[in-house]
């Protein structure tokens, strides 16, 4: 990393490996620490006010989801997605993390996928430390933000951590294979490990198959269909009135 400090080599893992880094081009965006802490504000008028609620809203339109939570998990796994891909491509490419420091981290939330994020400052850490950066720096008080706001399954949006986790671990493995690189391939999954096993991860994937064992809902929107990873082998039917969610 000290030889990349534009992090210039995650790009060549694909689009939701990129992290821009120095001050975004566009004037000030919102940290993730600040977008974290927003709570009630009215997002109609400025997506300053509360990034994760303005971040659902345009899912929402853009996807046509027919209930607020679908739009929030889909916005959380765009997000959590991107959080896992650079900080374990990164330690796995350069064998270090770059400090994810929430109050470091710019979102534009009003961008296009994959969400666009800006580093102020580059700073090295241990790739041990991938958990408390990006899961207890990020993951946590991104699902307190989002439970506090929307009616959302706190289990479903640790079966999207995992899920993004391990989409980040598969398209690793796909880079190094191609291009020669199995020792990348080899810390991602050492780390991956390590990851999975902590209590917020631990059984939310199938140990064999690695499926999900709760949904994100996509299946809900109009013309979804089942993820790749999905706990259902055939999109669910009308839930009956009054009766209990899966998640």
């Amino acid at each position: 990393m000290d030889h990349d400090p534009g992090l210039n080599a995650l790009s060549a893992l694909g689009g939701f490996f990129v992290l821009h880094t120095g001050r975004p081009p566009r004037g000030p965006l919102p940290t993730l620490a600040r977008a974290y802490a927003a709570r009630d504000a009215d997002v109609k008028r400025e997506v300053y006010e509360n990034p994760v609620i303005f971040r659902v809203r345009k899912v929402a339109r853009s996807v046509r989801a027919p209930e607020p939570r679908v739009a929030a998990s889909l916005a959380h796994l765009g997000l959590a997605a991107r959080l896992w891909s650079v900080a374990l491509g990164a330690a796995a490419v350069y064998g270090t993390l770059p400090d994810l420091d929430p109050r470091l981290l710019h979102w534009d939330a009003d961008a296009s996928a994959p969400d666009e994020l800006w580093l102020t400052e580059v700073r090295a850490l241990p790739a041990e430390r991938i958990g408390e950066v990006v899961r207890d720096g990020h993951l946590v008080p991104l699902a307190a933000a989002l439970g506090a706001q929307l009616p959302i399954s706190e289990r479903l949006l640790w079966g999207n951590a995992a899920s993004a986790l391990m989409g980040a671990v598969r398209q690793i493995d796909h880079w190094a294979a191609a291009n020669g690189r199995r020792e990348v391939a080899d810390r991602a999954r050492a780390l991956a490990a390590g990851l999975f096993a902590h209590p917020t991860l631990a059984g939310t994937l199938d140990a064999v198959t690695s499926r999900r064992r709760s949904c994100c809902l996509y299946y809900r929107l109009p013309g979804g269909g089942l993820c790749g990873d999905c706990c259902f082998d055939r999109p669910p039917g009308p839930r009956p009135l009054g009766g209990p969610r899966r998640t």
